[in-house]
């Protein structure tokens, strides 16, 4: 069971880091699932991922219910909407993928800015 958790980890890990670039693909989902994985399996490597310098300070504040600074919270819904931007004129003939965006893209602002503490 230890591997199975091991590698669907390391898959979340892969994941999260495209996500960063990829408009619909989510980046804390799947870092918040490696980091569950990891706990249960692999302290290493959930070490790893609560010090990693690109995303473990962030980790760790969601871990330990501290939730996200403002400044995240603005640079995560900015990013987001921009890439969202580029991929509705990408889509705007299929109307039905339109909606699907705007609808992922107002749940993930919801979310964020309603229940994920701002940390100060």
């Amino acid at each position: 069971m230890k591997w199975l958790l091991t590698m669907i980890g390391a898959v979340a890990v892969v994941l999260a880091v495209l996500g960063a670039f990829l408009p619909l693909l989510p980046t804390t989902p799947f870092l918040l699932l490696a980091s569950a994985c990891f706990a249960r399996s692999s302290v290493r490597a959930h070490n790893w991922l609560r010090t990693n310098p690109l995303f473990g300070k962030y980790l760790r504040d969601w871990e330990d219910g501290r939730g996200l600074p403002l400044r995240g919270k603005i640079a995560i819904l900015l990013f987001m909407w921009g890439s969202m931007g580029y991929s509705l004129t990408r889509v705007a003939h299929i109307p039905a993928l339109v909606a699907l965006l705007v609808t992922i893209g107002l749940g993930v602002s919801v979310f964020l800015l309603r229940f994920v503490p701002t940390k100060r």
